[in-house]
């Protein structure tokens, strides 16, 4: 699945927004094998694996969660449940 690139101004600044934790709302965008997509914001992605998940969730559906782990350099988010 092809994503729209993010400025990398953009993912910084979404980055100082959250870097003290707490709970982001996502909106999941795709479930797949390995593990559900996420957006955080507007063209911000990352991923809920899962291993992470307790009941699947349905695409289009709202949840809450925290970033788990981040690879800035390649612009990757993953997520557990919040």
């Amino acid at each position: 699945m092809s994503q729209p690139k993010v400025s990398l101004s953009e993912w910084t600044e979404f980055l100082a927004e959250h870097a003290g934790g707490g709970t982001l709302s996502a909106t999941v965008t795709k479930v797949l094998p390995f593990g559900a997509l996420l957006e955080v914001a507007p063209g911000i992605h990352g991923l809920l694996p899962r291993s992470a998940w307790s009941a699947e969730p349905e695409s289009g559906s709202a949840i809450s969660v925290r970033i788990a782990n981040l690879d800035v350099e390649n612009r990757r988010m993953s997520f557990v449940p919040a």
